[in-house]
């Protein structure tokens, strides 16, 4: 880079810069440091050559036609080409779309249409939409990041093999600052768009830097799919803007078989996953020889869906290293808050607990619209700088779920006298048994304790007697627990309303892109008429 670039780097990013503009300064640091480890053979790249692709398919982007303010569906694995894609959109002063490449295709290019995007950004074959009723074209174009003859240089290249789309439509609320348009995980209809701005990402980014205290001597494996906010923010943008390392995984996604490798591979300090994944890579170390066990991990991060005190202590013990636990939604640009980091103290030793605010204001209201006393249930609201405006598309959708500049979260929760936050349950998942709101989560965070669960997930059915009866559905660990077993089991933990009136195993759980359990699909799945 260019003194006259390094200098125009650092001058934007002391305002509300664009992520490229964070992670160029970053590179103006430490450019010779490496930036992703890639591939199958983990090629390193450095700051210096990722800010060289990052700006040639810049430049690519625009002689194609794009325009700054133009929307960009970017829909590839977690590789380089979506690190790539992403930091020359936003260099380029486009408006990036994540896609979950593994939606059916039908549901991709109905996303990059209702953002408006020009064109789908791929790393491999176009989605293949007919373009028929029910299935609206996107015009896609190919970035592929490739080495040269010699194998010492990488190159990047864009096939725009058609125009992109002159006409798009324009998302209702769209603003000038935004940078990226995510989509809410959908439970029923159509996920909502939000938008991030410039001036959120930043914000986000940085907070996360600062509560974590990371820096150049950090790196990470990219565990949780990037397009996602918690890959996308906590594990990609933050390590990147600190100047540390990235090892994204051969296969674009997490692997328990090579994640070990990936993490000597990488020198990794941290790194951040949903339980699920945290389980998995405590059952397959129990069948390691002791001596393999690794260590030297800074810390470890979950996030995205409740860590059980055991999976807490099971993960210190197993890995030496503290555990973090923390809040996020897409609304708030991932992280709202967390724990600190502290070797010893289990962060989970309450379910739900997820520690004091990164940032955002945090309020708890009962449903008369004021602040509820110190550990008292409510619901949980947020206002600042990394909270959103609201959703595009449907001005009626903010409405029902912003008030005052404070977003309406739907999750119940408390806070202690010392500014903790504990997430209690969702408003809408509660089970009403007679008039007795139970919550979900906290009869799941009971029966996972028991040693014979690996997993669980507890959800309404119908009861003709009580209106709504409590049902769990468990994955065993080892030999199978009777019905009984676990009733007794909770007995001494919950209230007798609480308690289960049925039960059922099952080999897995479904769960949602992001990996956390899907509730929803378990009642569709597992409930019964009563």
């Amino acid at each position: 880079m260019s003194p006259e670039a390094i200098t125009r780097s650092r001058a934007v990013a002391e305002q509300s810069p664009r992520i490229a503009e964070l992670i160029a300064l970053a590179a103006s640091k430490v450019p010779g440091a490496t930036a992703l480890i890639i591939g199958e053979d983990r090629r390193r790249v450095t700051y210096r050559d990722l800010v060289s692709l990052v700006e040639d398919l810049a430049a690519q982007l625009t002689r194609a036609g794009l325009e700054p303010g133009d929307r960009v569906a970017l829909r590839t694995a977690s590789n380089a080409e979506f690190v790539v894609a992403l930091l020359a959109a936003s260099r380029a002063d486009l408006v990036v779309v994540p896609l979950d490449p593994a939606l059916p295709v039908k549901d991709q290019c109905a996303r990059a249409t209702a953002a408006g995007a020009r064109v789908m950004l791929i790393d491999g074959e176009p989605p293949g939409a007919s373009g028929g009723e029910d299935e609206p074209a996107v015009r896609s174009w190919t970035v592929a990041v490739v080495a040269g003859l010699d194998e010492s240089t990488l190159s990047v290249h864009l096939h725009a093999a058609e125009e992109a789309d002159p006409d798009p439509s324009v998302p209702e609320g769209l603003q000038t600052d935004d940078a990226m348009i995510m989509f809410t995980g959908g439970t029923t209809g159509f996920p909502k768009m939000v938008p991030w701005t410039h001036n959120n990402l930043a914000t986000s980014v940085r907070s996360i830097i600062a509560c974590y205290g990371l820096s150049a001597a950090d790196s990470t494996v990219a565990v949780m799919p990037l397009y996602h906010g918690h890959g996308l923010v906590a594990a990609l943008l933050a390590t990147l803007a600190s100047g540390g390392t990235v090892l994204l995984p051969a296969r674009g996604k997490f692997s328990a078989h090579t994640f070990w490798e990936d993490i000597e591979a990488a020198g990794a300090t941290w790194y951040t996953a949903v339980p699920t994944i945290h389980q998995i890579l405590l059952e397959r170390n129990k069948s390691e020889p002791r001596g393999s066990r690794r260590a030297g991990l800074r810390f470890i991060r979950s996030c995205s869906a409740p860590l059980t005190p055991e999976t807490a202590e099971a993960l210190e013990a197993e890995f030496a290293a503290p555990v973090v636990v923390a809040f996020g939604m897409t609304e708030a640009t991932h992280q709202v808050a967390t724990t600190p980091i502290a070797l010893g103290e289990n962060p989970a030793k309450s379910t739900g607990l997820v520690g004091r605010s990164s940032g955002p204001e945090i309020r708890i209201v009962g449903s008369d619209g004021q602040s509820v006393d110190i550990d008292e249930v409510g619901e949980v609201w947020l206002r600042g700088s990394t909270v959103v405006r609201g959703y595009l598309g449907d001005p009626q959708i903010t409405k029902d779920n912003f008030t005052d500049g404070w977003l309406r979260t739907g999750d119940l929760g408390t806070l202690s006298s010392d500014g903790s936050l504990t997430i209690r349950g969702r408003i809408k998942e509660l089970i009403n048994r007679g008039g007795e709101k139970i919550s979900p989560e906290r009869v799941e965070g009971v029966l996972s304790s028991h040693p014979g669960v690996l997993e669980v997930a507890v959800f309404a059915v119908p009861d003709k007697l009580y209106g709504e009866a409590v049902a769990a559905v468990i994955v065993p660990r080892g030999d199978e627990p009777t019905a009984e077993e676990l009733t007794d089991f909770c007995r001494d933990r919950l209230a007798s309303f609480e308690i289960p009136a049925s039960f059922e195993t099952a080999g897995e759980l479904p769960h949602t892109a992001k990996g956390s359990l899907d509730r929803r699909a378990v009642a569709k799945q597992f409930g019964r008429k009563g």
